[in-house]
């Protein structure tokens, strides 16, 4: 019986490592023909204008503080840029937050700085919220979202509004790196974004001829878009909520375009637990917003697949050098997406990390399946279908 369990083991977890091997060899094309791409746009790329830039509004919707977060409102002040205004929106007038914005205000008297307080909860996810209670303060057409965290370079606006130029281009958004203090858990979050989900993001692009989705670290867009989509309204209680902004722009027959720009976003110090509930809440947020796509991640744990199958087949010389072939691969994808394309240092610094990173993620993976249960902001939700419902 026990020879037949091992053997089991040997063939299911062989088939694990050649799908995750394809899988990986898939990150790395799709990353290469990404930064060929990058190469031939900036080689290509224009200085436009000043008169055919058109003005921006900025929606910075918030709640509670983040690492670095004065730093990272101020690189919003900073833009090599003619016109633009920044909107914030608290839901809680007594939100910590509003000293830091308060604080850029006196700092850039002459920037276009206004802060909302958004009264009204008119769904379950409060972001979204306190959008739609923004955008009517707005005075522009073109629209940019991004979370509180993002820190951005002087030349963010100009090169993220410049695909918005093409009628064929409904959204753009960008990758991201994360920055991490220094806990165990915000280092495994940081190296997961920079050589795990930023990768797989590619992969998709290659896969799907394009994205058909928004990352929360940019989404530009045009306001007779979000009008066409049903506006912020229509996706008052989804947890993933660029995700679905970028979706369903999509579906209007435009390009979701992926933009060269790579911002920062800065991790807090997470307890290993803290860190546990965040990757459980964005695993149950993939799951439902890309259910095919996320059940196929079992194949994609290389790491896992090699090491059942070393010792199942109780290190033989085959299983050795698959368990290598994976690693090498594994770190190629690192090297890849998160030194080349993301210019990620913590990628080089903490790699020794990511084997621990991926086994967390199949046990979170695996979790996921399971529940419906997701904390965010420190609030407890049901998750079904990808709306978000108060307990």
């Amino acid at each position: 019986m026990m020879h037949f369990i091992l053997t089991a083991v040997q063939i299911i977890s062989a088939a694990g490592i050649l799908s995750s091997s394809l899988y990986y060899l898939l990150c790395i094309w799709s990353a290469a023909g990404f930064l060929r791409e990058r190469k031939r746009e900036q080689r290509n790329a224009q200085i436009r204008p000043i008169e055919s830039l058109p003005p921006i509004s900025i929606l910075k919707p918030l709640k509670g503080t983040d690492p670095e977060i004065y730093e990272s409102f101020r690189s919003h002040c900073l833009q090599d840029y003619p016109e633009y205004e920044i909107i914030f929106g608290v839901s809680d007038p007594n939100d910590p937050a509003i000293e830091s914005v308060h604080a850029l205000q006196r700092e850039f008297p002459d920037r276009k700085i206004r802060l909302i307080v958004c009264s009204k909860i008119l769904g379950a996810n409060v972001k979204v919220s306190n959008l739609v209670q923004m955008l009517p303060e707005a005075r522009y057409s073109c629209l940019i979202v991004n979370d509180s965290d993002i820190r951005v370079e002087p030349d963010y606006l100009r090169r993220v509004t410049a695909s918005l130029a093409d009628p064929r281009v409904g959204m753009v958004t960008c990758l991201y790196r994360g920055m991490s203090s220094a806990t165990l858990g915000s280092r495994l979050e940081a190296l997961g974004i920079s050589t795990d989900f930023n990768a797989g993001v590619l992969a998709a692009r290659q896969i799907e001829g394009g994205i058909h989705f928004g990352l929360g670290s940019t989404l530009a867009f045009r306001r007779s878009e979000l009008e066409k989509i049903g506006g912020f309204n229509a996706i008052l209680d989804y947890l993933a909520d660029d995700y679905e902004l970028g979706k369903r722009i999509a579906t209007l027959n435009l390009e979701v375009k992926l933009s060269d720009v790579v911002v920062e976003t800065y991790l807090p110090a997470y307890r290993l637990r803290d860190y546990m509930d965040h990757q459980l809440r964005w695993a149950r947020g993939v799951r439902d917003a890309r259910a095919r796509g996320y059940f196929g991640l079992v194949f994609t744990f290389g790491i896992l697949w090699s090491l059942l199958n070393l010792v199942a087949s109780k290190a033989s010389a085959w299983s050795c050098a698959a368990l290598a072939l994976t690693f090498i691969l594994r770190f190629a994808v690192a090297w890849t997406v998160g030194w080349r394309i993301l210019s990620d240092r913590q990628v080089v610094r903490y790699a020794w990390l990511i084997p621990l990173r991926d086994l967390i993620a199949v046990w979170v993976w695996i979790l996921s399946l399971a529940g419906h249960t997701v904390i965010w902001r420190g609030e407890r939700f049901r998750l079904k279908d990808g709306k978000l419902s108060h307990f």
